[in-house]
């Protein structure tokens, strides 16, 4: 069985897997969870897209004992482009299809990465969308009320933002906040961050927290430790 690390990168990271626990438990369809993988592509990013792409493999090998993870590549750059790849269970797959995109100059999109999740989980369960980026460019209200519907829908957003700017932190936060999901930040400087958050998520989207708390390891204690007891 694949293992969560015993210690998380830093105290952000402890702290999200820490929310993770005490989110509602998700029972994966056939075939396992369905997730969303939203990363910026634009000009600035191609460090992070580049190791973005490297790291989507400890997704599948993290819920390779739970039935597997079918994964949906999304991605914006350049100008109002935006596009997605059909949900996908082989990493080999998921990899080709991120190293043939090239990043370009543009705005965020999130508005339209929401937009899109919503209509996917309306179509098909999604268990959870991951969102990487360091902006928020856009209107926060119009953004805000999809993450809500989708909290509705069961589709937590959890937001990892690169960097510290200010603003895209708010921003992200009340996304997490109103679709049920978490936010993050990760150093860019170091891809262990993002690699534990990325198979937190994968696992509590295959699985659930119940999930969670049978991973061995002093990490999946502390989160298991944390788990609220069932509703009578």
């Amino acid at each position: 069985m694949t293992k969560l690390p015993a210690r998380p990168g830093n105290t952000a990271v402890a702290a999200f897997l820490q929310k993770v626990a005490s989110l509602p438990a998700v029972r994966a369809g056939r075939g396992g969870g369905r997730l969303i993988f939203a990363v910026d592509a634009t000009a600035s990013r191609q460090h992070a897209w580049d190791r973005a792409c490297h790291l989507q493999s400890e997704m599948f090998s993290a819920t390779r004992d739970l039935g597997g993870l079918a994964v949906q590549l999304a991605y914006w750059r350049g100008y109002m482009e935006f596009a997605a790849t059909p949900f996908l269970t082989d990493t080999a797959e998921l990899a080709r299809r991120m190293s043939g995109v090239t990043v370009l100059g543009g705005q965020t999109q999130i508005l339209r990465v929401l937009e899109h999740a919503l209509a996917e989980t309306k179509r098909e369960r999604v268990h959870a969308v991951v969102l990487v980026g360091d902006a928020f460019e856009e209107a926060a209200d119009p953004i805000c009320h999809l993450a809500g519907q989708l909290g509705m829908h069961g589709a937590p957003v959890f937001c990892f933002q690169e960097g510290s700017e200010r603003a895209a932190e708010s921003g992200f936060r009340q996304v997490a906040k109103l679709s049920g999901g978490a936010w993050a930040p990760f150093d860019a400087s170091s891809a262990d961050a993002l690699r534990d958050l990325l198979r937190a998520v994968a696992v509590f989207a295959a699985g659930g927290r119940a999930a969670l708390a049978r991973l061995p390891g002093g990490a999946a204690s502390r989160i298991a430790g944390q788990l609220a007891a069932p509703k009578a």
